[in-house]
């Protein structure tokens, strides 16, 4: 059995897109999997939970990367060492680097040749010289309008690794535990109203009206956030919603989000937390970066939000654009209707437009 890393070095939304990638790495070249592998999965701290929830990761390594994370550690001879130390240890002898559009593999694989790896693959727009073994050029070797999953398999596919016979390639985890003593046995609507980047948020007000009218409309709801969210939760859940704010670890909400009949939430981690569990969701995306990449992955989708806004494609962290209009002009009511029509297993037309995109050939 081969020992191979799969690096993503990225937050916990990145880590479970990259999924159906770990997947074909742990089926190895040969069609029958007689080949398979022992993936090592190398990601920053903030994917480190999403990492060992996927399936065909046997070992996962957290190491923070100056030239990705947001704020960045520094880069020193000891920092960079830890990671050299911990390869050569684990006597892995080939790396798969996955990355964004916007990122390089570049740094990585000379970490990784230091560290005595032999074969690296990796998209890369730079000349890589022999840092690459194989290498992909984005827009001549892929389209990079296409899902982020896909792109990441598409990596791993050039390493010559796929996906077994029977794997739908969608998002998976390993397991999800069940919940039904924190939520009850009721169906119920997630929201789950915190957003990584402030551009990204639809304001707190809106979530509780929309919370309000999903209760009138006889719907129960469950409302989740992160432990430094609580406060937020608790003003989005008013006095009848359940309030799950900090109460959840991302096991834990993976599980309260498989049970969802649907979930609302923003273009965040917990977005493809509900895609790796098969639930639709209800999406309120701002178009700083591109749906027909980021949009949760392999579920039903309603996408709200103008993706058209002048904020588009500009990776804003902070809305750059007074008013916030790509979000704060969605309506609660939209919201509600949106997840009616996921229920009821209709999709919206301008959900399909805004994601659409031509099928890959594998």
């Amino acid at each position: 059995m081969g020992r191979v890393l799969v690096a993503r070095l990225d937050s916990m939304g990145d880590v479970l897109l990259a999924g159906p990638a770990v997947r074909a790495v742990a089926h190895g070249r040969v069609p029958d999997g007689s080949g398979a592998n022992h993936v090592v999965m190398l990601c920053g701290r903030q994917g480190e939970a999403a990492a060992a929830l996927l399936p065909g990761a046997a070992e996962v390594y957290s190491w923070d990367s100056p030239w990705i994370m947001n704020p960045a550690p520094k880069m020193t001879g000891p920092h960079a060492d830890r990671l050299i130390d911990f390869v050569r240890n684990s006597r892995i002898t080939e790396a798969v680097i996955l990355t964004s559009f916007h990122q390089s593999p570049l740094p990585l694989a000379l970490l990784l040749r230091l560290a005595g790896v032999e074969r690296i693959t990796g998209a890369s727009t730079d000349y890589a010289g022999s840092l690459l073994d194989v290498r992909l050029k984005p827009g001549e070797d892929f389209p990079e309008d296409q899902p982020e999953a896909e792109r990441a398999l598409g990596i791993a596919e050039a390493a010559g690794f796929r996906l077994p016979a029977g794997d739908d390639g969608k998002l998976h985890l390993a397991s999800v535990p069940d919940v039904r003593d924190l939520v009850g046995t009721e169906p119920y609507v997630v929201v789950h109203p915190g957003a990584a980047v402030p551009a990204r948020a639809w304001p707190p007000l809106h979530h509780a009206a929309a919370v309000e009218l999903l209760q009138g409309a006889g719907r129960r709801v469950v409302v989740t956030g992160g432990p430094n969210e609580a406060s937020l939760t608790a003003t989005v859940a008013g006095p009848s919603a359940l309030d799950l704010g900090g109460r959840t670890d991302l096991s834990t909400l993976a599980g309260v989000m498989a049970g969802a009949d649907a979930v609302v939430t923003g273009n965040t981690g917990p977005a493809h937390l509900a895609a790796a569990v098969g639930t639709p969701v209800a999406c309120l995306f701002s178009p700083v970066v591109p749906a027909i990449r980021w949009a949760p992955y392999g579920v039903p989708l309603e996408l709200l939000g103008d993706q058209n806004a002048a904020c588009r494609m500009t990776r804003a962290r902070v809305c750059p654009v007074p008013g916030h209009p790509c979000l704060d002009s969605v309506s609660p009511e939209e919201v509600v209707a949106a997840v009616e029509r996921l229920i009821g297993g209709v999709s919206s037309f301008s959900t399909h437009v805004s994601t659409r995109r031509k099928a890959r050939n594998r």
